[in-house]
């Protein structure tokens, strides 16, 4: 693409294109491009002017260059574009904005005064009405305070002022839908996810389609190593799947045809058709949205109290311009205490305070459902982790190979590495990997392998069949036996892992212990979590005493509780809870639920189990537990700011107020004044709360 630099300076780059015209979608694309391109930190792009700005780290020939490579069409191709953008909507805010400010422009100008009269007078009926309705229902809001300012300003004469109140006041509706329709639409695509794509079975055969086209009734396919995308009954084929997230536990489960199978999980082994339960939704976007603005109902106490406050300082407002107009019999000056209310900056402000705060969230993989559970992450002392999944990885890794009958243990996972290798599941690979580490290469020295689903596997090497599996297979259907004089050894395994049996002739030759590490960053998020403010740290697992010990010892918790069902740990919870405590519990499985609902809030992982997430009130990716740490910045950030604002407007809007009785301000100036700082203290009220290292940015005093 041609383009010219306009100017630059040092890591920052002003590019005109050429031909200097550009739609909408044409500036999503290259904004896209530019973004995603290696060396670029960010880029915005201008379609009116076709200019884009471009900061960058890297080397600038590099960045021109790329640059020059685009195509329109190769990043359409590409799908590079966000499927939902807000530059539509602002451009139409921005049409409406100018040609407001037009219009006023040209009444001023050019109608004569009894045209401008007539205007005034028909626009001020709403705003009449509006106070009219206040009065009747003995509501005393800010509503009330615009009506009788104008009304008064039109009974003396005064049309001049009566019109620049009500401009000023469209005008600040207008910024106020704007800013917060973007806050929404912002925070809603940076919590969508792309459009998945999913095998559906036809009878031509299975072909791939987008997600939100598949209904209920279909039939979808999903091989090995596949995410099972909706709730599904198998229709064919057996399958082993990972429901870690379902059951809290790492070891997959056999599924067979007429069982139900859940979003999220994976199949580790085999393939099967499902047949769709559930339907995706008409529009992911559309929900999201919905889901935003009902989330804005669950208000944090601090925006109810501003809220609240908002309305209950109207009649002081009242009482004041009364007491204004009673003490230097100036109805000037009364006005002007009339023009100034709270209500506008305080119930902006903190919504789009915390809807900024929720986007940013979002850009950190983390979905917040309201403004109430940031305040409680905020404010909480205690904290409770499940632990697999959670603060593990649920991902088997060979802990320890146990010979039976005399046999050496690396030939042993060597030989059980040379037959597992075939069938990738995460127990196998965990054994595969072990013998990849242990350096133990292996040739094929097996006949053909036999694999029953959910079983084990079967093959013979040289004269003597070998069978890997569970204790089920291996001891009941297969009838093998453990060798004379080493039960006792059998019945001391490692009761923390799980057992992988490896027999040989009829005859147990190995064990093969499997564990699930610990999250390596487990020990220093909680360390981190404890200088933000969290003075308790707890572990529930349904895992044994001896395996919660090891955990809770190597994470640092304070307290741990062992073979906990899910009722016990919903128990946990509320119980701490009754002590006074705030509680956070995290969990990503079925078996978590129910503390997550009864915590003040619950966070799940975001690819755990479907009702952990629905039931949830915050979700995280966990590509990193440091999320959490993440969170609680923000939500801290979010209620310092929340104050912050609630002084600033507080106090600026008091000065006003006595600087009209003071007769300093005219009516239409307070007015002014009012309106541009509730516009200023909501733009900086959509601004990040955390700078580039991570730490609170500066809040207004």
């Amino acid at each position: 693409m041609k383009s010219k630099v306009v100017h630059e300076s040092r890591g920052r780059l002003r590019v005109q294109m050429l031909p200097k015209k550009m739609t909408l979608e044409q500036a999503d694309l290259l904004e896209a491009f530019l973004c995603q391109m290696e060396g670029v930190e960010r880029a915005v792009v201008h379609e009116r002017t076709a200019c884009a700005v471009i900061w960058y780290s890297g080397d600038r020939q590099a960045v021109l260059a790329g640059l020059g490579r685009f195509s329109y069409g190769r990043a359409a191709a590409a799908k590079l574009a966000p499927a939902h953008s807000t530059r539509a909507l602002s451009r139409a805010y921005q049409e409406k904005l100018v040609g407001m400010v037009a219009f006023k422009a040209v009444r001023g100008l050019f109608f004569p005064a009894p045209l401008r009269i007539a205007y005034t007078v028909c626009q001020s009926v709403r705003y009449l009405l509006r106070g009219i309705r206040c009065l009747l229902k003995r509501q005393f809001h800010v509503e009330l305070l615009d009506g009788i300012s104008i009304g008064i300003s039109m009974a003396r004469g005064d049309f001049g002022t009566a019109g620049s109140v009500m401009f000023l006041l469209r005008l600040g509706e207008l910024l106020e839908e704007w800013t917060h329709k973007k806050s929404v639409e912002d925070l809603a695509r940076c919590m969508s996810l792309n459009i998945d794509r999913v095998w559906l079975k036809t009878p031509a055969g299975e072909v791939l389609t987008p997600l939100d086209q598949v209904r209920p009734g279909d039939r979808i396919v999903v091989h090995v190593g596949g995410v099972i995308p909706l709730d599904s009954v198998i229709q064919e084929g057996e399958a082993m799947v990972n429901q870690a997230s379902l059951t809290g536990e790492s070891i997959p489960v056999p599924k067979r045809p007429g069982t139900t199978v859940y979003a999220g999980t994976v199949v580790e082994e085999g393939e099967c058709v499902l047949l769709v339960k559930q339907q995706s939704g008409q529009s992911r976007y559309d929900k999201i949205v919905s889901m935003i603005e009902q989330s804005e109902k669950l208000k944090s106490a601090a925006e109810s109290r501003a809220a609240n406050l908002a309305d209950k300082l109207v009649p002081y407002t009242l009482a004041g311009s009364a007491l204004a107009y009673l003490l230097t019999r100036n109805i000037t000056r009364a006005l002007s205490v009339l023009m100034v209310d709270f209500s506008c900056a305080l119930k902006l402000a903190m919504p789009l305070s915390v809807l900024s705060a929720m986007r940013e969230a979002g850009n950190d993989h983390i979905t917040v459902k309201g403004g109430k559970y940031l305040e409680a992450v905020a404010n909480a002392d205690t904290i409770v982790f499940d632990k697999t999944g959670t603060l593990t990885y649920a991902c088997p890794v060979v802990q320890e190979i146990i010979p039976f009958g005399g046999r050496d243990a690396a030939q042993m996972l060597r030989l059980a590495a040379c037959l597992e290798e075939h069938f990738p599941h995460s127990m196998a690979n965990a054994v595969v990997q072990a013998a990849r580490d242990q350096g133990l290469s292996h040739e094929e020295m097996h006949s053909k392998v036999e694999y029953l689903v959910a079983h084990g596997i079967a093959s013979t090497v040289g004269n003597e069949k070998v069978i890997v599996g569970s204790a089920h297979f291996v001891f009941e259907d297969e009838k093998c036996t453990i060798p004379a004089g080493e039960e006792e050894r059998f019945r001391n395994l490692p009761a923390e892992c799980s057992q992988l049996y490896l027999a040989i002739a009829g005859e147990l030759a190995a064990v093969i212990c499997i564990s699930d590490p610990l999250r390596h960053e487990a020990k220093s998020v909680i360390a981190a979590l404890r200088r933000l403010g969290i003075r308790r740290a707890v572990m529930l697992t349904g895992d044994s005493q001896r395996t919660a010990a090891a955990i809770a010892a190597q994470v640092g918790v304070d307290e741990f509780r062992a073979e906990v069902l899910p009722e016990d740990k919903a128990a946990f919870v509320e119980a701490e809870r009754a002590k006074g405590r705030t509680v956070i519990m995290l969990g990503d499985g079925i078996n978590d639920s129910p503390a997550l609902s009864a915590a003040d809030v619950g966070i799940a992982i975001s690819d755990g189990a479907a009702i952990a997430r629905e039931i949830a009130d915050i979700t995280i990716a966990a590509d990193s537990l440091f999320e959490l740490v993440t969170l609680r910045r923000i939500a801290q950030g979010l209620m310092r700011r929340i104050h912050g604002n609630y002084r600033f407007v507080i106090g600026f809007n008091g000065a006003l107020i006595g600087l009209g009785v003071a007769g300093i301000l005219l009516p239409a100036t307070s007015a002014m004044l009012h309106n541009l700082s509730t516009l200023c203290v909501s733009l900086q009220s959509m601004t990040d709360l955390l700078d580039r290292t991570g730490e609170p940015a500066e809040l207004p005093s």
